[in-house]
């Protein structure tokens, strides 16, 4: 399969465990797009469901496909949230963030029963970090809040270059909550938990891209298949 055909596969799998009457996170990024395409099929043959979007753009693809949209704020928790992963370890844990929308995305994710991660297989990795890490930060002193990040990532025993984020005409990209991404190249972060909690201090950082101990499923598709993974049997 190609990387897209297993990013489809991973969310037909997920799909399996959508069941009539679900209040559904929508995932933002290429994979969860897919979810959402294939969840909108189901919703014309009759499925009837409502989905919490994670990102303007996942908003609009939604609705132009048919999906009913409610507010986070509509509902007491949501049953399930489908959404992919820039990385996955071992124990589950998740780097999140390449599509800018890290903020909303562990949001709705920590106000879902569940959570599946749908992936394909380049995302599995031994330590978190290889993909650098989206840390969301506010505009007003930003650059000291850089500063407190990398002093936070001394401490941790990490280094790396830590940049802004940019969009495609070359200016700081703005997330969809007005605020600024930077991305943390640390390689390899051995205590992603630890570090969690030293970027949770930083009073500038509004969220980073390290979903601890949230996912409760990865659903991967490789070259050989889909692979299930439950955290109960890690």
């Amino acid at each position: 399969m190609s990387s897209d055909e297993m990013k489809k596969a991973a969310a037909a799998a997920a799909l399996e465990e959508v069941r009539p009457g679900m209040r559904l996170g929508l995932g933002t990024g290429s994979t969860a797009s897919w979810f959402v395409r294939l969840l909108a099929e189901k919703v014309r043959d009759g499925l009837d469901v409502v989905g919490v979007p994670t990102s303007e753009a996942t908003d609009r693809l939604a609705r132009e496909l048919g999906i009913r949209i409610i507010s986070l704020d509509d509902v007491a928790g949501l049953d399930l949230t489908v959404d992919g992963a820039d990385e996955f370890d071992p124990d589950l844990n998740l780097v999140k963030g390449g599509g800018a929308a890290l903020l909303r995305e562990k949001i709705v994710a920590a106000d879902s029963r569940r959570m599946i991660v749908i992936t394909d297989e380049s995302k599995e990795v031994e330590a978190l970090g290889a993909f650098p890490l989206p840390i969301e930060v506010v505009t007003f002193g930003a650059t000291a809040t850089v500063r407190a990040i990398a002093d936070a990532a001394r401490r941790s025993g990490l280094s790396g270059g830590i940049s802004f984020r940019q969009d495609g005409s070359g200016n700081r990209l703005v997330t969809d909550q007005g605020n600024w991404l930077v991305d943390a190249s640390f390689r390899r972060i051995s205590d992603p938990k630890a570090l969690a909690l030293a970027l949770n201090r930083i009073p500038g950082v509004v969220e980073h891209g390290l979903f601890i101990d949230m996912a409760s499923t990865v659903i991967v598709a490789g070259r050989s298949g889909i692979r299930r993974i439950d955290r109960q049997t890690i």
